[in-house]
């Protein structure tokens, strides 16, 4: 398409050649002749000078750019729709694979599609335009929403409810039981796991995370909130909405996360702690107690960033301080 009917699609203003056309969207080193790609910051102004592309997404217009610019408030989300408009398939239902198993009273949806081998059982809901790919199993009694994608591979087990919009990549099992045991004369008793989960609407959900079924009640992942891979999140874990969890996060049993909370990845949270809302906590941080709202944590223990960056700045200089204190016990001797 033009330059310019980008542009109407997802906004902004035209320095250069509107009549420009652009056949595809790179990332700023690879792109070339055709291409449409963006700017992230003035560091890497180097890169759109030498840059092949077509046209660059910018924040403001750069003196004596070759490239036609489009010039928009957020360069990122821009770049984002861009790819959306050349790259997202269109929606094709292709319907129920007869060699897909499907239970009994089981409500399908308008335009749903079932691949082969994926197995449906007794008293599930499936809401319009669901895709469901090979491999996928579904529990009895589970709910899906409309407009869901469920990719290969993911199981699902009983009472599970899913809502609209959501994201479930390869590998990803909701619903196994909870890590619950009572220890009695040395052995660990079972506690019956007989709650579910609930992925609200929007939700993302990354390959091979496992989210446990509550020991009663439900664990819960709150509306738009997205989940990286490899992540797990134990029984009776309460999401909030609009979270960011990076890959390999550990979420202790009962523990509570507020909204628009982002955790680093390989961070550890404690069990039943309560994490505030719009809270930031550093990769790799063992989170052992509440943190409150808007506050920012690092390190394992962890502790607020700001200490962490000083404790940080002087466990490097250790070694020199050691040094020093040796030469001033020699001196007092």
């Amino acid at each position: 398409m033009k330059l310019r009917e980008l542009r109407d699609i997802i906004g902004g203003q035209i320095a250069g050649n509107p009549e420009v056309d652009i056949t595809g969207v790179s990332g700023i080193k690879d792109a070339k002749q055709g291409d449409i790609t963006f700017l992230a910051d003035k560091k890497n102004l180097k890169d759109a000078y030498a840059a092949k592309a077509s046209a660059v997404i910018v924040k403001e217009a750069i003196e004596g750019l070759s490239s036609s610019m489009l010039i928009v408030e957020k360069p990122h989300l821009a770049f984002a729709m861009a790819l959306g408009v050349f790259y997202k398939k269109p929606f094709k239902p292709l319907g129920i694979s007869d060699k897909a198993v499907i239970g009994r009273e089981v409500s399908l949806g308008s335009d749903v599609t079932v691949y082969p081998l994926a197995h449906i059982n007794d008293r599930v809901s499936i809401g319009d335009r669901v895709t469901i790919f090979p491999g996928v199993y579904i529990g009895e009694d589970v709910s899906i929403g409309n407009d869901t994608l469920i990719y290969p591979n993911v199981t699902i087990r009983e009472n599970v409810k899913i809502g609209k919009g959501v994201i479930v990549h390869s590998g990803t099992v909701i619903g196994a039981d909870g890590f619950g045991y009572v220890q009695e004369k040395g052995e660990h008793i079972k506690i019956p796991q007989v709650g579910g989960v609930i992925v609200e609407d929007s939700v993302e959900i990354g390959a091979g995370v496992t989210i446990d079924r509550a020991t009663i009640g439900n664990t819960i992942i709150g509306c738009g909130t997205k989940i990286d891979n490899l992540v797990q999140i134990a029984h009776n874990v309460t999401i909030g909405r609009n979270c960011i969890i990076i890959a390999q996060v550990a979420i202790g049993g009962s523990a509570e996360v507020g909204d628009g909370t982002m955790i680093g990845g390989q961070a550890a949270i404690r069990d039943h702690i309560k994490i505030g809302s719009r809270v930031m906590i550093g990769a790799q941080s063992g989170i052992g107690a509440d943190i409150a709202d808007g506050q920012v944590y690092s390190g394992s223990p962890a502790i607020p960033h700001k200490d962490w960056l000083r404790a940080q700045s002087i466990y490097a200089k250790l070694p020199e301080i050691l040094s020093r204190l040796r030469e001033l016990e020699r001196k007092i001797k």
